[in-house]
């Protein structure tokens, strides 16, 4: 078992007044338990997914929650709420719906096609109101090449600028070297209104103290076995979506980090005759690798690399949000379907626990101790 799964990071906190967090497009809550893991103080959220909200209700009871479009938000109401946290630095965490840029989308869409690319211009709308001390954001690399002039993200970059966060950092990274056990890469940007706040230095692989990546094995490796379209009577959540009798055949048929590939003929898709892509579906993970990225059907053994390693069945939504760094004690709410797309959207626990003690570090040299 992963020592930290249930106790959060062990990295070394520095001292420093608590930041208030601001998540917008807070989903079920991912973000803001990594940031309350790192000792941040999740005040407010805001997100439009009915089954989101609760989930996020569940775990963060005294945080105030707005449902709502941030399209639909008074930027005055929300100062009005940024103003009372002061003299407490204030982080703005905006992770906006990603669909747009991701990888699986393969027709990318021209400015005005799809009404969740300006999202991220809403989210600057708020900073400019509100000023707050820290601009957190995370989204897939392609956000940075949606259009051939990187909209939105180069007028964000420029909104930002013009507001007083000098030279925001962003890039792409590995969630493997953040110790997420997940080989998915993610676009980052950090902005401060104190001076240049950098993106933090990778805590895992070689150079680092801790120089192997995080595997399955470690996260998932002693949950309780299952066969598909069980439901484990004391975990919550860890139950695994039914098979067809074709499927238990192919999953048989297929090794550990193993996938359609090995099937015999008879066990093939047409569809996939002649084709060289599609590797990944029906695909077992693999013990001591970290996972491939995770999605919003993460339980679905057809759709990706996430069958389990060796139990014939895809993972459980519990063993989903294990490699997505969740905490046992988070819960989930709405249908099966429902909790594995929220645990596919969230960002993962881990990478906001590690930003969060960065940005507490220069918040205290900063002088906001």
């Amino acid at each position: 078992m992963n020592p930290d799964r249930d106790s959060g990071t062990n990295y070394a906190t520095v001292p420093c007044r608590t930041a208030k967090v601001f998540d917008f497009f807070s989903g079920c809550g991912g973000a803001s338990r990594g940031f309350q893991e790192a000792g941040m103080d999740v005040v407010f959220a805001l997100d439009w997914d009915a089954d989101a909200e609760q989930s996020f209700k569940r775990n963060f009871p005294s945080t105030s929650f707005v449902a709502k479009d941030i399209r639909q938000v008074d930027e005055d109401s929300v100062r009005t709420l940024v103003d009372e946290e002061r003299p407490h630095p204030i982080l703005f965490c905006g992770c906006a719906p990603c669909q747009p840029f991701t990888k699986q989308n393969t027709i990318r869409p021209k400015p005005g096609e799809d009404d969740r690319v300006p999202l991220l211009l809403e989210f600057l709308r708020l900073i400019r109101r509100c000023e707050p001390d820290i601009v957190f954001v995370e989204n897939v690399p392609g956000i940075q090449n949606v259009c051939p002039d990187s909209e939105p993200l180069s007028s964000f970059l420029r909104g930002l600028e013009q507001a007083g966060y000098a030279d925001p950092a962003h890039g792409s990274v590995s969630l493997k070297r953040y110790g997420v056990p997940q080989g998915r890469r993610r676009f980052l940007l950090l902005a401060s209104r104190h001076g240049r706040l950098d993106l933090p230095d990778e805590t895992h692989g070689p150079g680092t103290d801790n120089p192997d990546f995080a595997t399955v094995r470690d996260w998932i490796g002693d949950l309780p076995e299952l066969a598909a379209g069980e439901v484990d009577p004391e975990i919550p959540d860890h139950r695994a979506a039914r098979l067809s009798a074709l499927n238990l055949k192919r999953i048989r048929a297929t090794p550990e980090g193993g996938g359609n590939r090995d099937w015999s003929e008879d066990l093939q898709l047409t569809c996939h005759a002649g084709a060289t892509g599609y590797s990944d579906v029906y695909g077992r993970m693999s013990w001591d690798r970290p996972a491939s990225g995770l999605t919003t059907r993460c339980i679905s053994y057809s759709n990706g690399r996430f069958g389990h390693p060796e139990q014939d069945r895809a993972i459980s939504v519990r063993e989903a949000a294990c490699l997505q760094t969740f905490p046992m004690d988070f819960r989930f709410s709405g249908c099966t379907t429902s909790r594995a797309r929220q645990i596919g959207n969230a960002v993962p626990v881990r990478l906001t626990t590690v930003v969060g003690h960065h940005v507490a570090r220069h918040l205290a040299e900063a002088g906001l101790a």
